[in-house]
C-alpha cells in the first residue's frame, strides 16, 4: 500500500504516529510524509531562514531510520489558512501524486491554527484530487483518513489503535533528529519532550493492552470507510 501522512511542523509527525509508520513500512508498504509548515518560528533565538534549513534536515533524518521518503510544501509557519485554495492545491498536486490507499494527519480538534489548517485542507483535498477535470489533471482515489492523536490526548477520544512496543524506541530516536526542538526544551524549559511522548505512548498502550501505542480515530464519511483494516 501507499500511505500518505501529512503534517504541519517536521515533528508533528514523529510526536504523533511515526510508529505506526514504522509498522507500515516493515510490512512492506510505501510511506511517504508531508510537512506542510517548514516549522521556521519554531525557535526564540535562531531566525527564520536558518531554522528551515535546519529543521529540514532534521525531518530527512527522522524518516531516513525508519525508510520513510520526507517532503515538505514550504509554507512559513503561522501562514496556514485553511480556506486558502492555493495552499489546498499544494496538497491536492501532493495526494495525486503519492496516490495513497489512506491518509493520516491532524485532528480537527487539534491545538492550534496551523495544524486546524492542516486538517481542514488535507480533508478538502483529499476529494479535490479526485475530480479530473481540476486543476492540472490527473486524479486520485477517495481514501479514508485517519487523524492522529493530540498532545497529551487532550479531547481525543481514540477508535483505533496500533501496538508500538517494537517501535517505541525508533520513534523516540527519530523524534531525537529534531535537536534544534527537544535540546532547547530541556535547556530552556526544563521540559523532557521525548519522556512526554514516551509517557504518552505509554498512556495509550494501558489504554489497549499493548506495552506502547498510537491512536487515532477515522473520518466516518461516505465513502471514506472501507470493510477491511488498513492500519498495521
Amino acid at each position: 500500500m501507499n500511505v500518505l501522512a501529512i503534517g504541519c511542523h517536521p515533528d508533528d509527525i514523529e510526536i504523533a504516529c511515526c510508529g505506526t509508520l514504522a509498522k507500515c513500512v516493515k510490512r512492506g508498504d510505501k510511506v511517504t510524509v508531508c510537512h506542510v509548515a517548514n516549522g521556521n518560528m519554531g525557535h526564540e533565538i535562531i531566525p527564520p531562514d536558518e531554522l528551515r534549513d535546519i529543521r529540514a534536515k532534521e525531518a530527512k533524518a527522522a524518516g531516513a531510520l525508519a525508510g520513510i521518503e520526507v517532503v515538505t510544501i514550504d509554507i512559513g509557519d503561522l501562514l496556514l489558512n485553511g480556506y486558502d485554495l492555493a495552499q489546498r492545491d499544494k496538497i491536492v498536486e501532493l495526494i495525486r501524486k503519492v496516490q495513497p490507499d489512506f491518509i493520516i494527519t491532524h485532528s480537527p480538534n487539534d491545538y492550534m491554527s496551523d495544524h486546524l489548517a492542516v486538517s481542514r485542507m488535507v480533508v478538502d483535498a483529499s476529494f479535490v484530487a479526485s475530480v479530473p477535470q481540476y486543476g492540472t489533471g490527473g486524479k486520485a482515489a477517495v481514501v479514508p483518513i485517519f487523524y492522529m492523536d493530540t498532545l497529551a490526548g487532550m479531547n481525543f477520544n481514540p477508535t483505533e489503535y496500533v501496538d508500538i512496543t517494537d517501535e517505541i524506541d525508533l520513534k523516540i530516536e527519530m523524534l531525537e533528529c529534531h535537536v534544534s526542538q527537544l535540546k532547547w526544551m530541556r535547556d530552556h524549559d526544563h521540559i523532557d519532550f521525548a519522556e512526554f511522548v514516551r509517557t504518552c505512548s505509554r498512556f495509550r498502550g494501558l489504554q489497549c493492552g499493548a506495552g506502547y501505542a498510537e491512536a487515532f480515530t477515522q473520518e466516518y464519511v461516505w465513502p471514506k470507510v472501507v470493510a477491511r483494516r488498513l492500519l498495521p
